[in-house]
C-alpha cells in the first residue's frame, strides 16, 4: 500500500484558497501538465463529469484558479493566485471548460487536454482530498503518479533497447513501459536521471522525446518505502518495546517514512507552528476580501471577549477566536496550512494552539502536540478519507476534531492512551456530518462546523483526561467513518447540491456573490 506523510497527507499543504481537494491539488494537477508539456502550453480543454463534484463547484471554489497558477508553474501559496487566470490570458494560453460524460468513477476528476504548436497530451488526474492527488492516466495510458517522485517519461516507438539501456547505466525507484494512445516509458527516482544519459538516450533511436516531472510533495516516496505501523493496534504493538510517547510515535513514524532525521521531522513542524501562528495574527488584526460572505467577525469577538461581555468560556472562547481568524484568513486568500484541509483549516491547529497559549506552554510543547494530531491524521488517511467529496464533512471537521482531542490531551498531560480515547470520542460524535457549503463558498457553514469540531475536541480531551470510556478503538471508528461517508447522498458530499447549500437564502447569496464576480470582471 501507499504510506501517508503527516506532511505529505495530513499536515499541509501550506497554500492560498478556499479548498484543499480544489485549490492545492488542482494547482499540482496543474503543476504536473506544466512540466508535462516543457513549461509551453498555448491551449487547454478541461472537461468535468456532470455526475462529479466540480461540475458544480470548479470555479467558486477555486479548481480553476489552482489549476491555472498550475499550468504556470507556481507554488500552491503563491500571492498571485487570486489572479491567475489573468496572468494565464497574458502568457497567451487559451483555455476552455465543458461539463461533459468523461465516465469519472472518482467526483474529483479532471480531465485535461494540452497543446501547442508541435505537441499535444492528455492527462486524467484526480483530487483525493486534503491537496494530495493522483494522476490515472497521460496519453490514454494507465499510470499512478502521486507526485513524490521525480519521474522522467521516454516516449519511444522501440522500448527494448531502452530500457535495457536504463537497467544497466540508471538508478531508478521503478521502471514501467506504459503503453496508450502513445507509449512511453516510466522512470520513477530520487532525482532526475544524469543529462548526459538522457543524451544518450534520446540519440538512441529517432523520435525519444524526454519529459521530466518535478515532484510537488514535501516528503518523497522511494523504492521498498516501509513505516514501523500504520494502525492503532499495530502502533500499540510496537510501542510494548519501544515505550515512546504519542509525540515520539509520530516522529519516529515520520522520519522512517520520510527517510529524514527525527531533528528534521520536528523542524519541519516548527515551521508549520509558525505559519499557524501567524495565521491566528493576521486573523485577529482584521482580514478584508471583496469576494466572500462572511467579515473578519473575530475582530469582534477578541474585543467582546476582552471587556467580558461573552459568557465566559476561557480556553473555549479563545479556542472559538483562532478558529476563526484561520478561518478569516483561508477566506481571504491569505497563507494557511491544510489541516488536515483548508475546509477544515481552523478546527485542530484553532484549538490547539489556544490551549497550549492559555496553559502558558512553549513553542516545543506545541510542536509536540502538532506531532501527535499528524499521527492520528496518519491513520486516518491510510484507511479513510479526508475528502468531503467522497466522505462527507465528518473526513474534514471530524477529522480535525480527532486530531486536535489526542493532541489537546498530550498538552494537558495525558498519557498516550488517553489521547487515543479522546481522538476516538470526537470521532465518533462526527459521524454523519454533511457537507453542504452555503453560496458555494467554504466559509459557512464551515466555520461553525470548525468551531463545533474544535469544542468537540476540547471535551473529549476532557472527559478522556477523566477516564470516560471510548468503548469502540479508533480504527475501527475510523473504518466506520470511511463506511458512513458513502452512504451519504452525492448532494451532501460539497456539490452544493443539498441541504443548507440549495436554501432560498443561500441561493439568493450565491447569485449576489455570482453578479459581484460579473461586475468585477467587467
Amino acid at each position: 500500500m501507499s504510506y501517508p506523510s503527516i506532511f505529505n497527507d495530513v499536515v499541509g499543504p501550506v497554500m492560498r484558497g478556499p479548498s484543499s481537494s480544489h485549490c492545492a491539488a488542482s494547482l499540482r494537477i496543474g503543476r504536473f501538465c506544466h512540466d508535462l508539456m516543457s513549461g509551453s502550453i498555448s491551449k487547454i480543454e478541461i472537461e468535468f463529469d456532470p455526475n462529479g463534484s466540480l461540475a458544480t463547484t470548479h470555479k467558486d471554489q477555486g479548481s480553476d484558479m489552482g489549476l491555472f497558477g498550475g499550468f504556470l508553474g507556481w507554488e500552491a501559496y503563491d500571492e498571485r493566485l487570486l489572479h491567475s487566470e489573468m496572468h494565464l490570458g497574458a502568457a497567451g494560453i487559451q483555455c476552455d471548460i465543458h461539463i461533459r460524460d468523461i465516465g469519472a468513477e472518482h467526483p474529483n476528476t479532471y480531465k485535461i487536454n494540452l497543446k501547442n504548436p508541435w505537441e499535444s497530451h492528455e492527462v486524467i488526474g484526480i483530487s483525493t482530498g486534503g491537496g494530495m492527488i493522483e494522476i490515472t492516466e497521460i496519453d490514454g495510458a494507465a499510470v499512478s503518479l502521486a507526485g513524490d517522485f521525480f519521474v522522467t517519461l521516454i516516449y519511444t516507438d522501440h522500448p527494448e533497447p531502452l530500457i535495457k539501456f536504463i537497467e544497466d547505466t540508471c538508478t531508478f525507484d521503478e521502471l514501467n513501459l506504459r503503453q496508450g494512445k502513445k507509449s512511453f516509458i516510466e522512470v520513477k527516482s530520487q532525482q532526475f536521471l544524469n543529462p548526459s544519459i538522457l543524451d544518450k538516450i534520446t540519440n538512441l533511436a529517432e523520435g525519444n522525446e524526454v519529459k521530466e516531472i518535478k515532484p510537488v510533495l514535501p516528503i518523497r516516496a522511494r523504492k521498498d518505502l516501509q513505516v514501523p505501523f500504520i494502525t492503532c493496534e499495530e502502533m500499540l504493538a510496537y510501542n510494548e518495546t519501544e515505550n515512546l510517547s504519542l509525540w515520539e510515535l509520530a516522529v519516529r513514524y515520520e522520519s522512517i517514512r520520510g527517510g529524514i532525521s527525527e531533528e528534521e521531522v520536528l523542524a519541519k513542524m516548527e515551521e508549520i507552528r509558525v505559519i499557524l501562528k501567524n495565521a491566528v495574527e493576521t486573523g485577529l488584526a482584521g482580514t478584508s476580501f471583496e469576494d466572500r460572505i462572511l467579515g473578519p467577525q473575530s475582530v469582534t469577538f477578541k474585543s467582546m471577549m476582552e471587556e467580558k461581555k461573552l459568557v465566559d468560556g476561557q480556553v473555549l472562547n479563545k479556542i472559538i477566536m483562532y478558529v476563526s481568524a484561520i478561518m478569516e484568513v483561508k477566506s481571504s486568500m491569505g497563507v494557511i496550512v491544510a489541516a488536515p484541509t483548508a475546509g477544515s483549516c481552523g478546527a485542530m491547529p484553532g484549538a490547539v494552539l489556544a490551549v497550549a497559549d492559555t496553559l502558558g506552554l512553549s513553542n516545543e510543547e506545541t510542536v509536540k502536540a502538532l506531532m501527535v494530531a499528524g499521527l492520528i491524521g496518519i491513520f486516518i488517511a491510510a484507511h479513510s478519507t479526508f475528502a468531503a467529496e467522497v466522505g462527507g464533512c465528518q473526513a474534514e471537521c471530524g477529522s480535525g476534531s480527532s486530531m486536535a482531542a489526542a493532541a489537546i490531551v498530550g498538552l494537558a498531560g495525558g498519557n498516550l492512551n488517553q489521547s487515543l480515547s479522546a481522538a476516538s470520542m470526537a470521532l465518533q460524535s462526527s459521524l454523519g456530518m454533511i457537507c453542504d457549503p452555503i453560496g458555494n463558498r467554504v466559509e459557512a457553514p464551515c466555520l461553525n462546523k470548525n468551531v463545533m469540531a474544535a469544542s468537540n475536541a476540547l471535551s473529549c480531551a476532557n472527559m478522556a483526561l477523566a477516564h470516560y470510556d471510548h468503548l469502540i478503538p479508533l480504527d475501527e471508528v475510523i473504518e466506520t467513518m470511511y463506511i458512513v461517508g458513502k452512504s451519504i447522498p452525492n448532494t451532501l458530499r460539497c456539490t452544493n447540491l443539498g441541504g443548507l447549500s440549495i436554501t432560498k437564502t443561500a441561493k439568493e447569496i450565491e447569485k449576489r456573490l455570482g453578479q459581484q464576480q460579473f461586475y468585477k470582471s467587467c
